[in-house]
């Protein structure tokens, strides 16, 4: 298993827009992704469970990665999350 952490620094933290772009990107990894803050971690797939998290600016996002290609995702991910977010 592969842990990613990030914080948010786009000034209207993750709402409809960038939690689509962000669930298509994790959805192409073919094990399991969950996202989110150490008490409340859903599945990074699933777009109404992401934006569901209400997280803003300076909120650390947690992911974690396991299953196949796991550390490829998760360079992956942290590229992207650095351009969108």
């Amino acid at each position: 298993m592969r842990e990613l952490r990030y914080v948010i620094s786009d000034s209207m933290g993750i709402h409809a827009r960038p939690a689509g772009l962000l669930v298509r990107q994790l959805s192409v990894f073919p094990g399991d992704v969950r996202v989110g803050v150490p008490q409340n971690m859903v599945d990074g797939k699933r777009l109404f469970s992401v934006m569901g998290l209400g997280l803003k600016k300076g909120d650390e996002l947690f992911l974690t990665f396991d299953g196949d290609g796991e550390d490829l995702a998760a360079e992956e991910a942290e590229s992207f999350l650095r351009a969108i977010l």
